[in-house]
């Protein structure tokens, strides 16, 4: 079985720290998210992951090598310039191969056992959603997949795990948002999703960073408050 971890991101509001180190190197509790990632997957019995890469992309083989945690490890490399969620699952594609593969974000913590979306009855794609903060407002997603979940679901958001079926995803754009698929697959009727609640932190900014790790420890460039 294989995965897909995105890592292609620019890390823009994660500078300055993203100009030495990609987001998902970055640390929580000691451990890069990245590597997290990894072992969750090796444990889901994953062999193969692929990882895209683009910005400061030198730095992922250079810190993860060609194994970890008994899986082998592939990069996608993407250029100079990102080519988007959409745009980089396509150029990873003849790395997937044919059979179904997880996917996921590169830039979120979390403790979700990605085994629990290793289902056999899978349509084009089954996405891991999560119930939305009541700060933000629902958009064109959030209102055609939380429904998936039942008639009375609350609105949820994607919580950045999916699985996908290979051979669906041939239309994805070479550059761009994989969201039009999204929508398309979800007005066609095949995604299906799972609603999960645990532990889970996007962390785009410097602050999410400090906050998830309580203190500004192993984080270049950041200092602890009193030094």
């Amino acid at each position: 079985m294989k995965a897909l971890i995105l890592c292609a991101g620019l890390g823009e509001r994660m500078r300055p720290l993203t100009w030495v180190e990609p987001k998902p190197l970055l640390k929580v509790s000691g451990q890069s998210l990245v590597v997290a990632h990894l072992e969750r997957l090796a444990a889901a019995g994953v062999a193969h992951v692929i990882i895209n890469t683009a910005w400061l992309a030198h730095r992922f083989p250079e810190s993860l090598g060609a194994e970890a945690f008994g899986m082998r490890i592939t990069y996608s490399f993407e250029g100079a310039w990102p080519l988007e969620t959409g745009g980089g699952i396509r150029a990873a594609l003849p790395l997937l191969g044919d059979q179904p593969f997880l996917c996921i974000n590169g830039d979120i913590w979390s403790d979700f056992d990605p085994a629990a979306l290793l289902r056999d009855d899978l349509p084009d794609a089954h996405l891991l959603l999560r119930p939305m903060p009541g700060f933000r407002k629902a958009g064109v997603f959030e209102s055609l997949a939380s429904p998936l979940l039942g008639p009375d679901a609350a609105l949820h958001t994607f919580a950045g795990y999916a699985r996908y079926r290979p051979e669906a995803l041939t239309g994805l754009p070479h550059r761009g948002s994989i969201l039009p698929w999204w929508l398309d697959r979800l007005h066609a009727g095949r995604v299906a999703a799972s609603s999960w609640i645990g532990e889970w932190e996007d962390i785009g900014t410097v602050e999410r960073l400090q906050s998830r790790n309580g203190i500004a420890a192993d984080v270049p460039g950041i200092t602890r408050p009193g030094d």
